[in-house]
């Protein structure tokens, strides 16, 4: 008889997270009160390296977005949406396309354990956001104040298209044009492509990246909800290469003891 899978799974996602710790372990910081936040020549909040070439987010991973949600007591799903994420809760996530080194959509990008980093470029009228992990992957957050493109115009894609502003000291990105193509966490809430997100970050201190999320996806859910986090800050890191395609613990812990293909993301 064949392994059952989901054990062999369990080992894999644990290995996996294994070995996103050593990837990414937490920062050593000093003591609190942390140094003031860091500021572009114009006075805009930096919410990058403040020495060249030095220091990233050191992102964390939260697996189910029900632990930090800070609107609900609970995800407000539509019944088809809850049916669907339970199910994927029993399954252990073994669909998970992250898992099969597809981009991440939505919030899910700031949860992926393994660092990111802020480019700010105002001349630009740009922001560029770098991630290490996932599929290493980057998104441009357009700051010239255009508005999303609307009919066929907006083509669905993994990250969607953004558009920034600042309101005082914080960063507000509006994203639209999701694709179905991801999970919004790593526990399997679905989302539709309805999906629009209003992403806030803000730097209170050098160490401390707030960042917080209000999904409204009409499609999947009864209204909008919120979730909130801290991300803290390595003065000393600098982003690596990283290949998700090569030796992927995920994709080795679904064969079986015959060695057949791995299941496809559903």
């Amino acid at each position: 008889m064949r392994k059952n899978t989901a054990a062999g799974l369990v080992l894999a996602m644990l290995a996996a997270s294994a070995a996103a710790a050593q990837v990414n372990p937490d920062p050593e910081l000093g003591p609190r009160p942390y140094p003031p936040t860091p500021r572009l020549a114009d006075g805009t909040p930096n919410l990058g390296p403040v020495e060249p070439n030095k220091g990233y987010w050191s992102l964390r991973q939260h697996r189910d977005y029900a632990a930090v949600l800070t609107s609900h007591d609970e995800i407000p799903y539509q019944p088809w949406a809850r049916a669907i994420a339970m199910q994927r809760r029993e399954e252990l996530s073994k669909y998970d396309p992250q898992g099969y080194c597809l981009p991440p959509s939505g919030p899910r990008l700031m949860t992926t354990p393994f660092p990111m980093e802020i480019l700010q470029l105002p001349e630009q009228e740009r922001i560029v956001m770098i991630y290490e992990g996932g599929a290493h992957i980057w998104r441009i957050i357009y700051m010239d104040g255009r508005e999303h493109p609307t009919g066929d115009a907006l083509n669905p894609t993994w990250l969607g298209h953004a558009v920034g502003r600042w309101e005082g000291d914080t960063l507000v990105v509006d994203v639209v044009g999701y694709n179905e193509g991801n999970w919004i966490d790593m526990v399997g809430d679905p989302h539709t492509d309805q999906l629009h997100v209003i992403e806030r970050f803000s730097r209170p201190d050098l160490y401390t990246l707030h960042y917080e999320a209000t999904i409204d996806d009409p499609g999947a859910y009864t209204e909008p909800w919120t979730i909130a986090f801290d991300i803290m800050w390595d003065p000393d890191g600098e982003i690596q290469e990283y290949i998700c395609q090569e030796n992927n613990i995920w994709l080795g812990g679904l064969r079986d003891d015959f060695g057949d293909a791995v299941v496809q993301p559903r």
